[in-house]
């Protein structure tokens, strides 16, 4: 591959097709696992508190790493950071299929995933323009979440009809998108490290994360995104507990149907903030993530199956027109200052901090015996408050400058 190949000026040029198909293996496998293994410690018979841990194994990988994935990213080719990522989940992937603890191989996918995610998205700054680069993660976003959406609900189907077969064909999604890492071009690395002496990285990354916090419209960034996905993953599971209480419905499809709900307005809302919403404009998205919280109580209370698939729709299309801007304003930001693949690695940092601390919290009130309703009602209205008061204090800190 040619080392010294420029951005490419068509936003669907064969580079960019080729990120979006293995971004959408990968996370095909990553959703369509996460309920195959569900579905499997249920039938070892895992207490039901445990669920949540699966994932908090899996974000505290992403903590754990932080201070190294991203000066990996922006020091090799992105694309071949990709394969490797790739590798790690098809890896855990098959420690789950073979039998070995499940826990153990979902937290070596999670590895992976920490090692793909600065990756995946610094390399958007790296073949598309700047003023692509909301489209770009758009396009990302829709590849994304159309895997969420068929890997959900793949997962959730398979394992009704059999366990292994699902685990196996979440191995088999893996490793295609090892296959189209390789059409990927190796670009030239981002910048070379200075030094891969680990205290040395943990001191560059806290310097990164100070610099990053430091920059109002970085730190805005970093938050929203951050509470963003704490909520959505906290959702996810909140659903596999809430369907069998709200709507009576037992099986492992139902949850998993019900989240390809969220994908697919996850599609539209991206598509929207694509259109209306510019790098200087990322503040619009505010209101979204504000009725977003509203729009979860509203399905707390819910007890019917159509209306419940009418509001997870709408949580999808306020959650993308919320996030995508974020996601775009961080990297352009982070791409002039600490270099994208560190700024993404700040950003996976505080979002895997809120994942593991709303996990840790919702498995906590499950033990301690809340209902399902209880939780959701008020899951979002704090989801709220805390948009309403994040942009409360960044409209006050601009008024003041």
């Amino acid at each position: 591959m040619n080392q010294t190949q420029t951005a490419p000026a068509n936003l669907l040029s064969r580079p960019m097709m080729a990120v979006m198909c293995a971004q959408f293996f990968s996370a095909f496998g990553d959703n369509a696992l996460l309920f195959a293994t569900l579905a499997l410690i249920k039938q070892q018979d895992y207490p039901a508190w445990s669920q949540p841990v699966l994932q908090m194994l899996f974000v505290g990988a992403y903590i754990v790493l932080a201070p190294f994935v991203g000066q990996f990213a922006d020091n090799f080719a992105k694309g071949r950071v990709m394969m490797a990522a790739n590798s790690l989940k098809l890896a855990g992937a098959l420690i789950i299929c073979f039998g070995f603890n499940p826990f153990l191989g979902y937290c070596l996918v999670g590895v992976g995933a920490a090692a793909y995610s600065p990756a995946k998205y610094g390399i958007l700054g790296e073949l598309t323009h700047g003023g692509q680069l909301v489209k770009a993660n758009g396009l990302i976003e829709a590849s994304t979440i159309a895997a969420i959406l068929i890997g959900s609900v793949a997962g959730g189907v398979l394992a009704d009809w059999h366990v292994g077969m699902a685990l196996a064909v979440c191995a088999l999604t893996f490793g295609v998108a090892v296959v189209a890492n390789v059409f990927i071009p190796q670009l030239p690395a981002a910048r070379r490290a200075d030094s891969w002496n680990p205290v040395r990285m943990v001191g560059g990354f806290a310097s990164a994360c100070r610099l990053l916090w430091r920059n109002g419209e970085t730190r805005f960034s970093i938050i929203g995104t951050s509470l963003f996905w704490g909520a959505g993953v906290t959702l996810r599971f909140l659903l596999v507990l809430w369907v069998p209480v709200a709507l009576g419905i037992m099986d492992n499809a139902t949850p998993t149907t019900l989240n390809a709900m969220v994908a697919v307005g996850i599609v539209f809302g991206a598509g929207a903030a694509a259109k209306l919403v510019r790098l200087e404009t990322a503040r619009r998205c505010m209101p979204a993530g504000i009725l977003l919280g509203l729009v979860v109580v509203a399905l707390s209370l819910q007890h019917h199956l159509l209306p419940s698939y009418m509001l997870l729709a709408l949580i999808g299309i306020l959650g993308g027109f919320f996030i995508v801007p974020l996601n775009a304003l961080l990297q352009q930001r982070g791409k002039e200052s600490v270099g994208a693949g560190n700024a993404i690695s700040v950003q996976n940092f505080g979002e895997n901090i809120a994942m593991l601390l709303m996990l840790g919290l919702y498995s906590l009130v499950v033990k301690l015996g809340a209902t399902a309703v209880v939780i959701g009602i008020g899951f979002g209205v704090l989801f709220s408050a805390a948009i309403v008061l994040l942009w409360w204090t960044t409209r006050s800190r601009a008024t003041r400058s």
